[in-house]
């Protein structure tokens, strides 16, 4: 029997040579993480060079975008026509180089507008929001009327602010009046609390808000309402406190005007506590019985 040698055949490699034809080499291992990283670096470069390539396209866009028209939100008593008006020079012009604050201090010259915020729009569209000034009572300054709103701001009459407040209270006997920062005509701040203290405990007041039609400012403590059909002067002074006095108005309405008639008094004074006086004309006291 011949001897038997080990065979160097491919078939009959040792576990070692098994192994080192099977595993790759370390060089091998390297050479392919570093040609990962140079496709991914690669990838990357591409991936910023798009995105330059758009910002590119994007800025040039830009520059090459015209404000289109103009979107008007929140408007209710300035016309919309008179907004357009007053900010029709920008049509056409670049948007991008458009000053917001520019265009918003066109409008605020209107005295309704109490704010404007201008935002620009990719399309070429630039949105206006304006905040009106809210509308509280009418004034009656000398031979003019103003409207006043809640911050004291005398405004001029409009049409469209008697179709939307068709109710506006008259108040009269103004006096100080100074001009603000705006450029407006501005109530003192001690009238404008008493003017809507008196307006809000009216409000308050089912019957009395249906007979009282104007309030008066007079100074000494002694600012006076007038009544529907009735020249008597109501006296509720200056120190607050009207809810009170409203309610001996609507007493001494149903217990004594209601049975006298109109104009009996000259004045009634509501101001003291559980006690109204009248004069008509010679100085009398009226005590209708008050509820406790």
């Amino acid at each position: 029997m011949p001897d038997f040698e080990p065979s160097n055949s491919p078939d009959s490699l040792t576990e070692s040579e098994l192994d080192a034809q099977v595993s790759p080499s370390s060089s091998d291992t390297a050479s392919r993480f570093s040609g990962g990283k140079l496709m991914l670096f690669t990838l990357l470069l591409l991936a910023l060079a798009g995105l330059a390539s758009l910002a590119m396209s994007a800025s040039h866009w830009k520059k090459e975008v015209i404000v289109r028209d103009f979107v008007i939100d929140g408007e209710a008593i300035i016309p919309e026509s008179e907004l357009l008006a007053r900010i029709a020079m920008y049509k056409g012009s670049n948007l991008q180089e458009l000053q917001v604050n520019e265009l918003k201090q066109r409008l605020m010259e209107l005295p309704y507008l109490r704010d404007v915020v201008v935002s620009k729009e990719l399309n070429g569209s630039v949105r206006v929001e304006v905040v009106e000034r809210q509308p509280v009572a009418l004034v009656l300054l000398g031979q003019s009327r103003m409207v006043m709103d809640r911050d004291g701001f005398l405004l001029p009459w409009k049409k469209e602010v008697a179709a939307r407040y068709p109710d506006l209270f008259p108040v009269s006997g103004v006096s100080r009046v100074q001009i603000a920062n705006n450029g407006l005509q501005q109530l003192d701040k001690r009238d404008v609390y008493l003017i809507t203290t008196f307006l809000a405990a009216l409000s308050s007041k089912d019957y009395a808000s249906l007979l009282i039609k104007e309030f008066h400012l007079a100074g000494n403590n002694l600012s006076w309402c007038l009544a529907s059909q009735a020249p008597t002067r109501f006296i509720v002074g200056n120190d607050g406190n009207f809810k009170e006095k409203l309610k001996k108005f609507e007493i001494f309405w149903q217990q004594v005007v209601s049975k006298k008639g109109f104009g009996f008094y000259d004045t009634v004074d509501l101001r003291f506590r559980e006690r109204i006086f009248a004069t008509a004309p010679a100085a009398t006291e009226v005590q209708p019985s008050l509820p406790q």
